[in-house]
């Protein structure tokens, strides 16, 4: 998928540049600073570094990757964080921006991220993550790469308290009630004759079947089409690779994952019975007893189609992201 959020070491990823959240002289530092340098090797990295000598906060330059599995170490200075008044919003921004600017012109067709500024520097993990995700989102509205957001732990990665406790919330109330639900038609019919009916159930060979009169891609292009939008804004809005896209599009009978398709119908801002309906050709559903499909449900029914958002939520939750 074009951009996501994965629970790594950054000097582990295998892409063509790798940030570091450097200081202005350029110097090794401690967290991932020091990580890259030391992966990297840190008298040669060292030695680069001090040909360039400087680097201003929100800018960004580059160096080779030397031992680390990657073409380039972009380094861009994160602003230190001092209360939110001095500026450090738009600093921040920078940084991204203008790395993911650097990368483009050295040709990458991927990066990983660190969170910048949230170790030492200070600034709060939570509006962090969503200037690093709205400079992203942004940036691949009109560029084809492979952005990966890197956070080795929880510890460094947050979203709303206030937003994970209401899910939680969501996805307690909705267990409960399946238990309740489940226990409810568990009923005694004879002295020896139960009858068991669980509403969250697969489907059966029948229903399958019986829903071929329109396949999967056919009704997802019908989707398309409907709502007004072309090929790219979905697939973008999606988090769909473009050549995934291109082979859904070229391959009427190629069904892909489930994730795949939840992402096409948040892109396409399907309500919750259009959703069910596209998952169905494709011979899904959703379910209220599984904690990624509760997540879905959840967002969906508040009318909230961010699937950046999305991620982040699925991510806190350890489960997968939406898009492929």
């Amino acid at each position: 998928m074009p951009f996501e959020i994965v629970r790594n070491d950054i000097t582990k990823m295998k892409t063509d540049a790798i940030v570091n959240a450097a200081n202005t002289s350029l110097k090794m530092g401690g967290g991932v600073c020091g990580a890259i340098f030391s992966a990297a090797g840190s008298h040669a990295l060292q030695e680069a570094c001090d040909q360039i000598g400087h680097c201003d906060v929100g800018s960004a330059v580059q160096t080779k990757a030397f031992s680390l599995d990657a073409n380039y170490i972009i380094h861009t200075v994160g602003p230190v964080w001092q209360g939110g008044g001095k500026h450090e919003e738009q600093s921040l921004r920078s940084c991204y921006e203008n790395s993911l600017k650097l990368a483009h012109q050295l040709g990458c067709k991927s990066i990983s991220f660190p969170l910048i500024s949230t170790g030492i520097f200070g600034y709060p993990k939570e509006p962090a993550l969503q200037i690093a995700v709205s400079v992203i989102e942004k940036f691949l509205a009109d560029h084809e790469m492979h952005i990966y957001l890197v956070v080795f732990d929880k510890k460094s990665f947050g979203i709303s308290k206030n937003r994970y406790q209401s899910i939680a919330a969501f996805i307690d109330e909705n267990e409960v009630r399946i238990l309740e639900e489940q226990d409810m038609r568990y009923r005694k019919k004879s002295d020896n004759e139960h009858i068991f009916y669980s509403p969250e159930i697969e489907l059966s060979l029948d229903d399958v079947l019986g829903n071929l009169d329109e396949s999967f891609s056919a009704r997802l292009f019908r989707f398309i089409d409907e709502k007004g939008m072309t090929d790219i804004e979905t697939y973008k809005k999606a988090n769909i690779d473009r050549k995934l896209f291109s082979k859904i599009r070229n391959s009427p009978n190629y069904t892909p994952m489930k994730k795949t398709i939840i992402a096409f119908a948040v892109a396409l801002e399907l309500d919750l019975l259009e959703t069910e309906e596209l998952l169905e050709k494709a011979g899904y559903r959703l379910s209220k007893s599984h904690k990624f499909d509760l997540i879905i449900l959840y967002f969906i029914e508040r009318g909230n189609y961010n699937i950046y958002e999305i991620n982040e939520v699925l991510f806190a939750f350890d489960q997968v992201l939406l898009g492929a």
